[in-house]
């Protein structure tokens, strides 16, 4: 088993509970995540899936957390939540 990835730890988090966490939070998850996933992607395709996914699931929680805090409390965009779950279990499935 591999060893926790922050940026999906956070996402994790959110998704549990999106009032854990603050929508800077989500947005500096994102931006890491990427640096990341930019860092891997010129190394293999399959090599740089799972900092793909982690960036993913990173970007769609931040995105649902933006549309939270900009429509009301009450308003949470189903789909990029949907987003988020799914590449963290898509990171999940290729760190296996």
């Amino acid at each position: 088993m591999s060893k926790p990835n922050p940026y999906i730890e956070l996402v994790k988090k959110y998704l549990a509970d999106p009032t854990s966490v603050t929508e800077d939070e989500l947005k500096a998850n994102s931006a890491a995540a990427y640096a990341i996933y930019d860092t891997t992607y010129d190394d293999a395709a399959y090599a740089a899936a799972d900092a793909y996914a982690a960036y993913a699931a990173a970007s769609y929680a931040y995105a649902a957390s933006y549309a939270y805090v900009a429509h009301a409390a009450y308003y949470v965009n189903p789909a990029y939540v949907a987003h988020a779950a799914y590449y963290v279990k898509r990171y999940e499935e290729l760190t296996k």
